[in-house]
This record gives C-alpha cells, structure tokens and sequence, in this order.
C-alpha cells in the first residue's frame, strides 16, 4: 500500500473527480457515509454525538455524518467553529443540506466563543482541520483542542481523517494536536501515523475505502509505502521437491558472550526455523554446552576466548573461506570487549557478502564510525533506537530520523530498518517501507535477536537484501501475533515468536498450493 503525502492526496481526489462520473461533494458523502456506518457499528444510538466542524473540507465532512446519524436516529449535532473567515463550497452545500432538514443541528461558535459541555457518555467527533494543514494550529483553534484534549478522560474521540492540529508530512512534535481514541482516515495511511511521536494523538487507524481512482493510485509513485500480505507472497519462494539441505544456504552467526548466550541460542533457533540449510555458530567457550543442547541442528565453533569472542575472524581469512558462508548474521549478546571489536574489524576486512548487523555489532560500529565504510554493501542492519541514535546522531524528531534513515542508507548502499510498532525499513534507492504487523507484547527480551536469526536465514537462501527485510520483518511480525493470540501479548516470551514461525510460513504457502 502506498502512502502519499497530502498533495498527491489532493490530487487523488481532483484525478477521481475528472476521470469518473463524480463529484467532489458525491465523494465527500461518500466518505461520510463509510464514516457514518463505522460509528454506527461501535456506537449504540442512545449515545449522543458531538461534531465540531471546521470552516473547511473537514468540516464538510462532519456536517454530511450529522445529518447522516440523524438519518439513522443518533441524537447528533455540529458546533461549526468561525475560525476562518473562508468556507469550502462543500462545506456550504452539506450545511444547507444539514440545516434542511435537521436545522436544530447545527450550532455556530463565533470566534472566541465557548464551546458546548458534551453530556454524560457522549461521543465526541473532531472534524476541525484537515490534511490541508501545513502549519501549527495556533491562537484560538489551538485553545479548542487544548479544550477537546481535556475532554478525553470522561468521552472517546474520533478523528475524521486525520486529528486535528497534526500535519501529514512534517512533525507535530510539541504542538497542539487532538488526541484521538480512533482516526477514520480514506484510502491511505498518512505518513504522521506511523511515528512513534504521535501515537498519542491517532490512536487505533481505520482506513475506510472511498474508491479513489485506482489509475491514479497505480501510476503515481510514492516514497513511502506500507507491506502486505500479498506482497509478502508474492517475494515468498515454496520449496521444490527435490532441494536438499545445500540449496537453502550455509550461515555463519556470531553471537553470545557470557551472562548472554541466550540472545545466541534465540537468534539461532530462529535462523533454523526461518529454513537455513546449514547454521554455523561461532561463540565463546562459556556457551558451548548450552548451544549444543539447545540447538543441536547448528554446527558449533567454538572461540579462542572463554567469555567473549577475538578470534571469529580466523574462519574467512581469505575469499575462498568467505565463499563458504553465503551471509553472515552478527551481533546478539555478542558484548563490545575490546578484542571482540578488533575480530569485527578483521572480519569485515575479508567478507564481503551482504551480513545482518544487530545489537553490540551496531554498538561496536557507534563506537567506531569509521568502520561503517566497511561494511559490505547491501548488509542489513537493524538499530532499535538507542542504537540509531549511537550510529547516525540524535534527531529533532520523528520526521528528521526518517530522512536521517534514509540518507545513510543511500549513502552507504544499505537496508537499515528502525524497530519500533511500524517498523521502518530504508532502501538504497531512497524508498521506505514500513510493517504492520506484530504486537506490543514482542517488547520482550530477545525478540531482536529472533529477527536476526530469521533475517540471516533468509539471505542465505538467496533472497535479495530488499526482500529478505521486507519478508524477515513481516514474517517476524506476524509471529508475534500468532503468538499473542495463542499466549497473550503479556505472557509472550522471544521462544514464542520462534515456534509460531511454521504458522507463518504455512500462511504464506497456503496460496502457492495446487
């Protein structure tokens, strides 16, 4: 799915508008009408409904749902707020058709004015500004929804299309935006929603279909999009009867260091469940016994060290032993000890494959910029944000990280992706994608170190870096919720998201099926 930004979302309506027997007040009803029958699913009819409608296109929007719930026998009613002298012409055509037939409706507030105390249990609908919004919201719409915001603890809220005061394409941070328990927004996720900074403000996303011109959608690139189901499929390759363990790929992980040889046996059940042909696992002495009971599917290497690895790089010193690896995973419980980023330097000196870099390997490179230089294009790293920030810097904001992201990803011809609920995953050509599947109850130990493994497992069976991201963390993802609905998100553990990975799988192979 793309996400275009609020121009190309103009555009989408003006190209759906002039190419189909439609106008835009018929796709203004439309949109109330999908958002009337969602409130009308969630929301029983005793419930009163307070709408606040801006001068504008959002504010058309709430005057067609009054009007629509009042068909449908919700005791609804719009506060137009006078807080702009210009109205939208379809905004004057849904009030004359709203003071028509339901002329007690509709309230106006002049500026300055004092908004209505809802009623015990109301819904409240925010529909003051929309995507058009390209500055803060300030002086009295701002004061409106400080007001609403106060409102939240004893009403819902619901946004139409995007809450009020929050900006589509640049940061919000620090301004006044309405806080929204649910946002009904058409066709497309906004970029905005899909920050971590803002999650206080849209709460749970409906996007609700209008039938904008699929030709439009089709042909206009965007840089930033959404992965799916159907795509994930479509990357997906089934196995063919006569494979054999060396068509899947020889993996080599390094990983674990004393008081952390769990992060190596996570990152290498996974990698095994992700369907490697051969697993290879280089770890100090300390972890021996464990990784061989606890993964007896992987070969063992074992480091010249007892509590930390210095010497991993022994095993491709030359070409001719890195061909024997087809990647490289590196890094959970891995630690920083100073002969263990010394083995890393060397080691990036002789592979040259793209490898997945976690945890203390991305912790090793903060600590030594210069060595990014080194790392094999295509590699996949994987910061949460502590470690983004130790590798490329703070940001000022959601936004500003997002180009940070990508800049270097370009730059340095990598995949980066930033975890986090929608993870954001960084492409050499500019482009970022991000995942929605997983679940809040993946904030669990190791579950970084399962990615990894799944990752690694991936590129060593030969699919392209691109598309080893964008499966890795899909399938990652939807492991957790297959997780969370067998064990609840609380009760989830990282060993949980591993053994629900062949439910993943057979999701994906169930289409590929005669």
């Amino acid at each position: 799915m793309k996400i275009f930004t609020a121009q190309q979302i103009r555009e989408a309506d003006a190209y759906t508008i002039s190419q189909t027997p439609i106008s835009s007040l018929d796709l203004m009803e439309k949109a109330a009408i999908a958002c009337t029958a969602w409130i009308c699913r969630h929301y029983s009819e005793d419930t009163p409904v307070y709408i606040f409608c801006g001068m504008g296109n959002n504010g058309g929007d709430g005057l067609a749902i009054t009007r629509l719930l009042r068909n449908r026998g919700y005791d609804a009613h719009a506060y137009v707020l006078h807080h702009s002298s210009k109205t939208s012409a379809d905004h004057t055509a849904n009030r004359q058709a709203l003071q028509q037939q339901y002329p007690s409706a509709i309230h106006d507030i002049p500026e300055n004015g004092l908004l209505p105390r809802p009623d015990a249990h109301a819904l409240i609908i925010d529909a003051i500004l929309g995507t058009g919004l390209s500055r803060p919201a300030e002086g009295w719409t701002a004061a409106i929804i400080d007001q609403l915001n106060e409102l939240k603890a004893a009403h819902h809220i619901v946004a139409i299309d995007i809450p009020s005061g929050l900006q589509a394409d640049a940061s919000s941070l620090h301004t006044p935006v309405i806080k929204a328990d649910q946002t009904l927004s058409f066709e497309f996720y906004k970029l905005a929603f899909l920050l971590p900074e803002n999650a206080g403000y849209v709460g749970e996303i409906c996007i609700l279909p209008i039938d904008l011109s699929p030709d439009y959608i089709a042909q206009t690139p965007s840089r930033f999009n959404i992965t799916d189901t159907v795509q994930i499929k479509n990357i997906y390759r089934p196995r063919k009867p006569f494979s054999h363990k060396g068509t899947f790929g020889h993996a080599l992980l390094i990983a674990g260091s004393e008081g952390k040889i769990g992060a190596a046996v996570l990152s290498a059940k996974a990698c095994l469940r992700a369907g490697v042909g051969l697993l290879s696992c280089h770890i100090p002495k300390c972890g021996y016994e464990i990784m061989q009971i606890s993964a007896p599917g992987a070969m063992c290497f074992i480091d010249d060290q007892k509590d930390h690895s210095s010497s991993f790089h022994n095993h491709i010193p030359n070409a001719a032993a890195a061909a024997k690896y087809k990647t490289i995973g590196i890094g959970p419980g891995l630690g920083t000890a100073a002969g263990t980023c010394w083995a890393f330097e060397k080691l990036l000196d002789h592979y040259q494959q793209p490898m997945v870099i976690d945890a203390d390997a991305l912790n090793i490179l903060g600590g030594s910029p210069a060595l990014l230089d080194k790392v094999p294009a295509g590699s996949i790293l994987t910061p949460h944000p502590k470690e983004f920030e130790r590798l490329f810097g703070k940001t000022a904001n959601d936004m500003e990280r997002l180009q940070v992201l990508s800049d270097h990803a370009v730059k340095r011809h990598l995949h980066i992706l930033l975890k986090g609920r929608y993870t954001a995953m960084a492409f050499p050509d500019g482009s970022i994608w991000f995942n929605t599947t997983g679940n809040p109850g993946m904030a669990t130990g190791g579950s970084g170190d399962v990615l990894t493994g799944i990752l690694t497992s991936l590129l060593a069976q030969g699919y392209p870096p691109e598309e080893a991201m964008l499966m890795g963390v899909w399938l990652h993802g939807r492991s957790g919720d297959h997780a969370a609905a067998e064990c609840s998100e609380e009760a989830m553990i990282a060993e949980d998201i591993v053994e629900f990975l062949g439910k993943s799988f057979l999701q994906l192979r169930k289409d590929h099926s005669c």
